[in-house]
């Protein structure tokens, strides 16, 4: 009977080669984010997307407007809409460049009711306007909505004293933005906010 061992450098390139393929979905994932952080820093953002619930941000968008004047301004669900026009009208900002969308009930849905809107009229890189205790679910949403159109952001920390997210809120809306992935459905009225 003839048996053949395998020679140790054999099983070193069997064992090299198990370990590339029980990493390769991470590097795929961090080829893919790395990718999307270049893109994002290479193009120029399209319109300075705000996410509402908080006077500050929309102060602090009104602030980018003013720097970028050729940018439009979305507004999601933020503070009642002529309280938002007469933010931005006080900082000089033309109101032909505002828009308000109401919409959205919680953070997943500011990026769902909008996106093939913004997909439509071929955004592919924003400015994400929301508090920096915020930012963090708001930016792990957009990436999987957005990211799903092909639309890259560009974070704009507005400064707050608020302690953050709790991080079971973040993985219950990563869950829910995968779901309406597969769904088109954000599952809102299961998942109150």
């Amino acid at each position: 009977m003839d048996t053949k061992l395998d020679s140790p450098l054999s099983l070193r390139k069997k064992k090299s080669v198990l370990r590339l393929l029980a990493i390769s979905p991470l590097l795929i994932l961090f080829c893919w984010c790395g990718s999307r952080a270049i893109k994002a820093r290479i193009s120029r953002p399209q319109i300075i997307f705000v996410l509402g619930g908080d006077q500050q941000r929309e102060k602090d968008a009104a602030q980018l407007a003013i720097y970028n004047p050729d940018l439009p301004i979305w507004v999601s669900s933020g503070s009642p809409s002529n309280h938002v026009r007469k933010i931005f009208r006080h900082a000089g900002v033309n109101l032909n460049r505002l828009h308000l969308d109401n919409q959205a009930e919680d953070t997943l849905e500011n990026f769902t009711t909008l996106v093939d809107q913004f997909k439509a009229r071929k955004i592919n890189n924003v400015y994400l306007v929301t508090s920096s205790s915020h930012m963090t679910r708001a930016y792990l949403i957009g990436e999987i909505v957005f990211g799903s159109r092909g639309i890259v952001m560009r974070p704009v920390f507005v400064q707050t004293n608020d302690k953050g997210d709790y991080p079971i809120k973040s993985i219950r809306d990563v869950l829910r933005a995968i779901w309406w992935l597969s769904t088109g459905s954000t599952g809102h009225r299961w998942f109150k906010t």
